[in-house]
């Protein structure tokens, strides 16, 4: 049950759901287990911005810690229309168990303004992000809670969030932020991490269920940047990318999409829908397309109760943040879908913001290779001990990877006890 009305939300309902299971399983005291399910931290301001036009623009913002027992906080920012303080407080919680299951030295946090990019000038999105990092700054920084990008947010965004505090501060602080240009201290490779990260784990599977990546048929919702580079990865195992979507629709093609073709029309339209040679499918009919790995890298709650009974893939790869509901998962606990849950799935992208983080304190910076042979040693690791915690527990997938990371927390929680 949610106990505050603040956070009250579908989203944040359902990430308490999916907390509360684990910690009926793990046996979590009642108030131990308050204690780890609501946030550490929030602050809501008001984020005021002139428009190009002179008029100024009220915008409401959000930063949520869910909890800072292991060390900083760690999560992205996002711009989006339908960004609320549950939602927020949601992918923080999410992000918390991400961070405890592959052993980074984080909790959770997440970040968000209520706003369309789509529809404000680089120049407009340049103020609100300044002013918003302005109300930030008395809670974020390199030992404290260090942002990073998301949905509607990008490496310029992050470069600007770095100006804004290092000129507060009086000199450059690069670890304050990651998923920054390289130019700036930017790690090589972060751009791409979460979708090699999501193509690693997908191939890990197909190995696992002995599915021959040449030829296997990929469907991907959301075509962003972990969409993108997903596709991109997988397509040099032979993989045929069959289908794509973003938010103004999708494209199927059962040979295969050219990607590199893609890619140019992309450039030229901002949208994956009229290409060329692909019939249009909408982004519901996707989602039941026949295919050997279907990939939600879009937003939350696209795998419900009315379709989950329809999906015709053979791995579940959640590249998105809870994008499964709750009553989703107790149908797919009973299918033969393969699970990779988003906590595992999509964690390659905070795993290489660790390294960049690190880099940024130490001034010793990695060259791409170094830091992909890093991700995917954690990566194997990870996987090898959800998938091997749940054959000897029985768990399904999801839980078995939230029961790691809740633990860790729990643990770490108990051992460093109640002050004062």
């Amino acid at each position: 049950m949610i106990t505050q009305t603040v956070f009250d939300s579908p989203v944040f309902q359902m990430a308490c759901e999916q907390y509360d299971h684990i910690a009926d399983w793990l046996g979590i005291g009642q108030s131990e287990r308050e204690r780890a399910r609501l946030p550490k931290r929030t602050l809501v301001v008001q984020v005021p911005v002139r428009m190009d036009d002179g008029r100024v623009e009220n915008f409401q913002g959000y930063r949520v810690q869910h909890h800072l027992t292991i060390g900083p906080t760690k999560g992205g920012i996002r711009y989006h229309p339908d960004v609320t303080i549950g939602e927020v407080a949601a992918l923080a919680m999410w992000m918390s168990w991400k961070c405890a299951l592959v052993g980074l030295p984080f909790g959770g946090a997440k970040g968000g303004v209520t706003c369309d990019p789509r529809k404000m000038s680089i120049g407009e999105i340049e103020r609100l992000t300044r002013r918003f990092t302005q109300e930030l700054i008395p809670i974020i920084g390199p030992q404290v809670d260090i942002p990073a990008p998301d949905l509607g947010t990008n490496e310029q965004t992050m470069a600007w969030i770095m100006d804004s505090y290092s000129t507060q501060v009086g000199h450059s602080v690069p670890g304050i932020v990651t998923g920054k240009p390289v130019c700036i201290g930017g790690s090589l490779g972060r751009r791409e991490a979460t979708g090699r990260g999501v193509a690693y784990l997908v191939n890990r599977a197909m190995d696992t269920l002995k599915i021959p990546a040449e030829g296997a048929s990929v469907v991907i919702q959301g075509f962003g940047n972990v969409g993108f580079h997903t596709a991109f990865a997988l397509s040099r195992h032979r993989t045929r990318i069959v289908a794509v979507s973003d938010y103004r629709g999708g494209i199927y093609c059962k040979e295969g999409l050219h990607l590199d073709k893609l890619a140019v029309h992309i450039q030229k339209t901002e949208s994956v829908v009229g290409f060329e040679g692909a019939e249009p499918v909408s982004n519901e009919e996707l989602l039941t397309l026949p295919c050997d790995v279907l990939i939600p890298a879009a937003v939350e709650r696209q795998v419900t109760a009315d379709n989950v009974g329809k999906l015709r893939c053979r791995i579940l790869a959640e590249a998105a943040n809870g994008p499964t509901t709750v009553e989703a998962d107790h149908v797919l606990r009973k299918s033969d879908i393969f699970l990779l849950p988003d906590i595992l799935c999509n964690s390659g992208g905070v795993i290489v913001s660790y390294f960049e983080w690190v880099q940024d304190l130490q001034n010793f910076f990695w060259t791409e290779a170094e830091v992909n042979d890093r991700l995917y040693r954690i990566l194997e690791q990870t996987f090898s001990h959800v998938m091997q915690f749940a054959k000897r527990e029985k768990l399904y997938h999801r839980d078995a990877a939230m029961a790691i990371g809740v633990k860790k927390v729990a643990d770490a929680k108990k051992v460093r006890g109640l002050f004062p």
